[in-house]
């Protein structure tokens, strides 16, 4: 058959009855007009609650009647076992409700969501994933969702016998946010960072791992607490910022870690930010706010 240009298909899991539906941000970002199929040939129209691309996932509302939704009950996805039958339910190449069984091949995969924001604890399963099996039901033998299909890892494209679904863990946490305000709050350090490692060789740095700040988001969290970003002098030399080594006491190394200690925080935290400025190290205290990003995947 032929498809709309401008169009595309996934998948989704009616999570109450008020005809809410879980499924992944990509499959909903910049969709103009939503329409949801329940089975039966019959489609309702719906519309966009709130997305998380942090996270890869969304939440739409199907306006169906109570009596034509099937709800999904969720289930616990960190009691999981390596060798767990598993089935992913989806919309793979507009072939609606298939289903497709496997194991859990693999627990606690890192992956990513497409603005480069690491997703932690991921799922692998080599139950088939294929295009439009996207925000589907991962569920267990017990019919619960332990899971959200999200990626497949293929060089074709095709299921390859590598699937990976977002636990519902994540969802849990997620969700009741979405449907209450159309996104998640999160805390930003207000910075743009570079990989120390990237400058050794280069320039005689005391650390040789940790975050240099490269920029600094106005009126953002670092900006309030005083860290440094580079600055020019006025005889044109660049004076390096200061060099982030630890926020609590966790070691900070690359970007990841400060996507993993920032998650543990909420808007208005204080935490103590380790950094290195001028050959010495200091503790500075720092207030967590809620800062837009100002380049996707590179300031948090």
């Amino acid at each position: 058959g032929q498809v709309e240009e401008g169009s595309g298909s996934g998948s989704g899991s009616v999570i109450d009855d008020q005809g809410h539906i879980l499924t992944n941000y990509h499959v909903i970002e910049g969709a103009q007009k939503l329409s949801a199929s329940l089975g039966g040939g019959k489609t309702y129209p719906a519309r966009v609650i709130g997305g998380d691309p942090d996270t890869d996932l969304a939440v739409i509302k199907v306006d169906a009647p109570r009596e034509a939704l099937t709800i999904i009950p969720l289930g616990d996805s960190d009691r999981l076992v390596v060798g767990q039958k598993v089935l992913a339910i989806g919309n793979p190449f507009g072939f609606d409700r298939t289903l497709t069984t496997g194991v859990i091949s693999g627990l606690q995969r890192p992956i990513r969501a497409r603005n480069d924001r690491p997703i932690e604890g991921a799922i692998q399963t080599d139950a088939s994933i294929n295009p439009g099996n996207s925000g589907g039901p991962l569920v267990n033998a017990d019919g619960r969702m332990i899971g959200i299909n999200s990626q497949i890892l293929s060089p074709s494209g095709a299921s390859a016998g590598v699937g990976f679904a977002i636990p519902v863990s994540i969802a849990k946490r997620v969700v009741p946010e979405l449907i209450k305000n159309g996104r998640v709050s999160r805390p930003k350090l207000g910075v743009g960072t570079r990989d120390v490692k990237y400058f050794r060789g280069q320039v005689d740095l005391p650390v040789s791992e940790g975050l240099m700040v490269w920029e600094m988001v106005a009126n953002g969290s670092a900006a309030a607490a005083g860290l440094r970003g580079p600055v020019q002098t006025e005889d044109g030399d660049i004076v390096l910022g200061d060099i982030i080594v630890a926020i609590d006491g966790e070691k900070v190394s690359e970007r990841d870690d400060l996507f993993r200690i920032l998650d543990k925080h909420k808007v208005g935290d204080v935490v103590k930010v380790d950094i290195y400025r001028d050959n010495k190290r200091m503790t500075i205290p720092v207030r967590l706010l809620e800062a837009p990003d100002a380049r996707r995947g590179t300031r948090r």
